[in-house]
């Protein structure tokens, strides 16, 4: 009976597909042995052989059963199982199987349709081979005695056509027609039965089918002849129809059928039951009240299984002979909605680009539910907020599709929801996850953990050694994440940034070359690039600044005074009249390096007389200890020792040879006290130079104050005096300061201007004066950040006497590669300005009127005197 009703379920499903047009169909003969031919797929879906195997051609059934399958070598639809036609659609007279075609790659689903025709294998058969009545012999003639009817799974012209009767003397054979197409053979009494005669009447019963060959099924009638109990029980109907829901409890009152005897005593005692030959099926769902009649229901009931119930009733009498009535009880059975919707893919998921457009098909899915009418009705949905929806196609199937943009980094794989809801009331429902994996795609380029990184590096390192390592991530995967490193090719001081360094293209570690100088270089900046793999490559850039931080690996240089440089000895002069605290020299020295490691001490490392000179320790100035003495030697010898800060000490020494001498300073005195006495002609001249010297005092004294007033604006808005900031743009920096130093004591004149930090002696500018001078030049030796010490003391020796005056200055370029000429050129002015805005600016300024005050004087004795002799 399973059997029966999933056929007709499947009979029920293939009407509501019949209803599409341009179906593929097929027919076939059921029985057909595994491997027959049922027609060419390939070339039905117009598809080539080679598409039958790329594409995946397949067929995916519903019923659970495969009953087919398709020959990938020649594309046809071959048998694949036994195909019993009255196993999947009973009695009815059409047997169609929907059948559903999956091609893959790309994925798209058809319907075909198979008719299963039917063949005369089934013979008519009764329920029992016995079939016994019993007949009053007072029944009349016409009587009617309904038989069992039999049955054929055959359909059309195979199925159950006729009956025949044995011969007999008593009996013939009457079809009826009962409703619902059925057919019953009723045995009618046709001459009076006398029991005396013959009690026992044995008649051999055939079912035919229409088939060719006919075949056939029979059954043995044995009537037994009853002595005269002459009325049978009657029922109000011949046939009860009732309507049961299938959730109806156990103990709910079917049917009470009711039915009377016109015999009085036993002969009209009733008695009910269901008929002799009630079905299992029957007997465990339904009982019946023997006095009654009453029908209630002890099992359970399912529309799926079994939509209707046929029952047989018997009232029998307690006559004797017996005497019994028949009828018919139809149970209809109601369906209710305790099915749940049932979702079924047709084809898995597969996984999905992420770059894949709107309406990508990722999967077939197909609904069910085993409930009929509005019960079975089924709507899938998908949970809101989720990059895809379903697009249905025809009878309960869809196609699950994106409908939005897809990003892997966001979401690698989606957790799809699927609910199926009926229409019934209570309406039911399931779910289903399916899980949605995205591919990636390159859409992200590496990023760096920074912009931009600053290492310290100190000079003098070892080849090869690792100076920073960068690293960079990729939010896609696989080969869209495996990222590579690399040097973008840029100058360092007119040279490729690649002979300096090489990155590890694996890591992002980042090697030296070769050592760094940091007199030479100060900063290297690298611009590394890291770059996926993917297709098509993307790539970000980071800047990596590494800064060459100084070692002492310099030693300080003397740069004056000059004869020391060149190796010998420095022969400086002094009077023996010099008192404690006088200025014999100065040592100056220099040195290449920065920092703690380019502060410089000097110190008396050896003298002829330790007690008689000192040094000082930070600007190197030679003075007497004490006042010179008559005991004292002519001629002293100092070693005098200068050292750096730094780590190691680096340090020089300079000797100086001092030789004291008797009147070093009367022509200076001389000058000054030579004077010729005026003349009584003279007066008048004088006086004229005595107005000439006021005029030139005023001028000055008006010059000196409006250079006083300019100083002291700029200085408030510029922060030094007598330069502009417009001058100074390109020098800027937090941590420089200008000291200007003045030393008027002793017979060397000289002002020493520091441009720097504490730590810095990147800028020295030194001026150095001696009254003892007989040439008035003034010498600016230029600035270089690599000045070679020598060739500037060569310089100094090939152009001045060692009394010159002499502007020594030294200057160490901060910026690798920058313009030196121009640098100079600032430095220069700058120098110019520093030099006359400072405290020597008076003793030159005294000079120089000194000279134009003589200058004029001379002018106008010449003057005066030539007008004189004229006159």
């Amino acid at each position: 009976y399973r059997n029966m009703w999933l056929a007709l379920w499947w009979n029920h499903f293939i009407l509501l597909w019949s209803t599409i047009d341009g179906q593929t169909r097929y027919s076939i003969q059921e029985e057909l042995k595994q491997g027959s031919v049922v027609g060419n797929l390939a070339k039905d879906l117009t598809l080539g052989l080679s598409d039958v195997f790329e594409r995946k051609l397949r067929v995916a059934s519903e019923a659970g059963e495969q009953y087919f399958r398709v020959d990938a070598g020649k594309g046809e639809l071959v048998v694949n199982d036994r195909i019993d036609r009255e196993a999947l659609c009973g009695q009815s007279a059409n047997c169609v199987l929907p059948v559903q075609v999956v091609i893959e790659d790309p994925l798209q689903l058809h319907r075909i349709e198979v008719e299963i025709k039917d063949i005369n294998d089934n013979s008519p058969s009764f329920l029992s081979n016995e079939l016994s009545l019993n007949i009053a012999e007072s029944a009349a003639v016409g009587t009617r005695f309904p038989l069992e009817s039999a049955a054929d799974p055959d359909v059309g012209s195979n199925t159950l056509k006729s009956y025949t009767l044995g011969k007999n003397e008593c009996f013939s054979l009457k079809i009826k027609e009962i409703k619902g197409g059925k057919t019953v053979p009723e045995l009618v009494l046709d001459k009076p039965l006398d029991r005396e005669k013959k009690s026992v009447h044995k008649i051999l019963l055939t079912a035919l089918d229409g088939g060719n060959p006919v075949r056939s099924g029979t059954t043995h009638i044995t009537i037994k002849v009853l002595d005269i109990n002459d009325n049978f029980p009657l029922f109000e109907e011949n046939v009860y129809k009732v309507s049961l829901g299938e959730k109806s409890v156990k103990g709910t009152v079917v049917i009470n059928p009711k039915a009377t005897d016109a015999d009085e005593g036993l002969n009209g005692e009733i008695e009910f039951s269901f008929g002799s030959r009630t079905p299992e099926s029957v007997l465990s769902v339904f009982e019946i009240n023997p006095l009654t009649g009453q029908i209630t229901l002890k099992g359970d009931l399912d529309f799926e299984t079994v939509k209707s119930f046929d029952i047989d009733i018997t009232a029998k009498d307690k006559g004797s002979p017996q005497m019994e009535g028949h009828c018919r009880v139809q149970v209809d059975i109601t369906d209710f909605n305790d099915n749940a919707p049932e979702i079924v893919f047709t084809s898995q998921p597969k996984p999905v680009r992420e770059d894949a457009p709107s309406g990508t098909v990722v999967a077939l899915i197909s609904a069910r539910d085993l409930d009929s009418a509005d019960n079975g009705k089924v709507t899938l949905q998908l949970a809101k907020g989720l990059p895809f929806n379903l697009k249905p196609s025809f009878s309960n199937n869809y196609a699950l599709v994106t409908s939005g943009a897809l990003d892997r980094e966001s979401c690698s794989e989606y957790k799809i929801e699927i609910t199926a809801t009926d229409s019934g009331s209570p309406p039911m429902s399931s779910k289903k996850t399916v899980f949605v994996t995205i591919t990636d795609v390159n859409d992200n380029p590496p990023l760096f953990t920074q912009p931009s990184y600053n290492v310290y590096w100190k000079e003098n390192g070892v080849p090869g050694s690792i100076l920073y390592s960068v690293s960079a991530t990729d939010l896609d995967s696989e080969e869209n994440a495996k990222i590579s490193y690399s040097i973008l090719d840029s100058k360092v001081q007119d040279v490729s940034v690649s002979s300096y360094v090489y990155i590890n293209s694996d890591n992002g570690s980042i090697y030296s070359m070769h050592s760094f100088d940091y007199e030479k270089m100060k900063v290297i900046e690298i611009q590394v690039q890291a770059k996926d793999q993917g297709s098509p490559s993307l790539s970000s850039n980071a800047t990596v600044h590494v800064f060459i931080l100084d070692q002492n690996d310099n030693a300080p240089a003397v740069i004056y005074p000059s004869s020391a440089v060149l190796g010998s000895l420095s022969h400086q002069r002094m009077p023996r009249s010099a008192k404690a605290g006088h200025l014999v020299t100065k040592v100056t020295a220099v040195d290449a390096d920065s920092g703690h490691n380019a502060w410089i001490s000097y110190k008396l490392a050896e003298a002829t007389d330790a007690s008689l000179f000192t040094v000082n320790l930070y600007t190197g100035e030679v003075r007497t200890k004490r006042a010179v003495s008559e005991q004292d030697d002519s001629s002293q010898r100092l070693l005098i020792e200068i050292r750096d800060d730094g780590e190691p000490v680096q340090s020089a020494t300079v000797t100086v040879s001092i030789l004291m001498e008797d009147g070093l300073h009367e022509p200076i005195l001389d000058l000054r006290q030579k004077a010729a006495e005026p003349s009584k002609k003279t007066g008048r001249i004088t006086l004229y130079l005595i107005l000439s010297l006021a005029s030139v005092s005023v001028l000055s004294l008006v010059t000196f104050l409006i250079l006083a007033v300019k100083c002291i604006r700029s200085s408030r808005s510029s922060g030094s005096c007598c330069t502009r900031r417009s001058d100074c743009d390109d020098y800027k920096n937090p941590n420089r300061n200008l000291q200007i130093q003045l030393n008027t004591d002793g017979p060397i004149k000289y002002v020493e201007v520091l441009g720097g930090d504490m730590l810095s002696q990147s800028q020295s500018f030194r001026s150095c004066m001696s009254p003892m001078s007989e040439y008035s030049d003034f010498t600016l030796i230029k600035p270089s950040s690599t000045t070679d010490f020598k060739e500037v003391i060569s310089v100094l020796d090939a152009s001045l006497p060692d009394s010159t005056w002499t502007f020594e200055s030294q200057q160490r370029d901060r910026e690798a590669g920058g313009d030196r000429t121009e640098f100079q050129r600032r430095h220069r002015y700058f120098f110019l300005l520093v030099f006359f805005s400072s405290s020597s600016f008076w003793e030159v300024n005294v000079m120089i009127i000194s000279n134009l005050t003589f200058f004029l004087f001379l002018k106008w004795i010449c003057l005066c005197w030539s007008a004189s002799v004229s006159f």
